[in-house]
């Protein structure tokens, strides 16, 4: 019993890192109906990024500020000046540059940091197991389940509660009327998506310790936070926090029990899904 519940703290650990992915992702196609290929990229430059910044500052939580922000920096440049002129033209034009973009983050990471795998020492304080059940659980993964819950907490509350939460809750419902009533739109899609970005590079610097971090890591977890966005439903956010649990828990015990199906069984999980229901999980009508 105790293997099963730590298993599945395991995979509720990582199921919080998929819902930063998730999130940032999920936004951004719920309000600007654009599927940000890029997204993994910028997972993969945080992590990089994170390994320089401890490397020059010592600091593991210098990184986890300043990481975020650069990228939420550069999400904010590629959507004003490449991705805003795609607007009128087809969402092809859009996939189409956001996965060049991708390509062009994988081939500079490549550049600057090698091709081997690489790894982020946990914090000091974080670097320890402690008790629990019986045995001993990594106090670093602990605290990525209390950093997701209270990112979802903080989402939640975002949207719901504050002023700029409604106004992009308002572009999700109705872009033209919230246009109407003197919402900038525009500046809006590329605030969404610079945030995106920064929590895609959040998640980079977080799952660093865990996970490592190489060349391809990116299109990897690109296509299992697709995952998630379809099995809770495109564009919702409680549809990314709990498809990131499901596919979390489906994920880890899938490598632990069948590791040799363990891609199988979170495709078949998807495809259980959508069967009872196509839109996901949260999802709505198809607009």
């Amino acid at each position: 019993m105790t293997f099963y519940l730590l298993q599945a703290l395991n995979g509720l650990a990582y199921g919080m890192l998929l819902f930063l992915l998730a999130a940032g992702l999920s936004l951004i196609f719920g309000l600007m109906e654009v599927v940000n290929l890029a997204h993994g990229g910028f997972y993969m430059l945080g992590a990089y990024l994170a390994l320089s910044a401890v490397r020059w500052t010592g600091s593991f939580w210098i990184a986890a500020i300043a990481v975020p922000l650069v990228l939420g920096a550069v999400g904010f440049l590629l959507e004003w000046e490449f991705l805003r002129p795609l607007y009128r033209r087809t969402h092809l034009d859009q996939i189409l540059l956001t996965f060049g973009f991708a390509f062009v983050f994988s081939d500079l990471a490549r550049w600057w940091w090698g091709a081997d795998v690489q790894s982020l020492a946990p914090p000091p304080g974080l670097d320890r197991s402690i008790p629990l059940l019986g045995t001993f659980f990594p106090s670093y993964r602990l605290f990525v389940i209390a950093l997701g819950a209270a990112m979802a907490g903080g989402l939640w509350l975002g949207l719901g509660r504050t002023r700029l939460g409604a106004m992009v809750r308002a572009g999700v419902a109705n872009r033209e009327m919230a246009q109407a009533l003197g919402i900038d739109i525009g500046l809006v899609f590329t605030g969404v998506f610079a945030f995106g970005a920064a929590l895609a590079g959040l998640a980079g610097v977080i799952a660093a310790p865990i996970q490592g971090v190489f060349p391809g890591v990116d299109f990897e977890t690109l296509i299992v936070t697709l995952i998630v966005v379809v099995v809770g439903g495109l564009g919702t956010l409680p549809g990314s926090f709990w498809g990131s649990l499901l596919i979390g828990e489906v994920d880890t015990f899938g490598k632990t029990l069948v590791p040799q199906m363990a891609l199988v069984v979170t495709y078949l999980v998807m495809a259980a899904v959508l069967i009872v229901r196509p839109t996901g999980l949260f999802g709505g009508r198809p607009r």
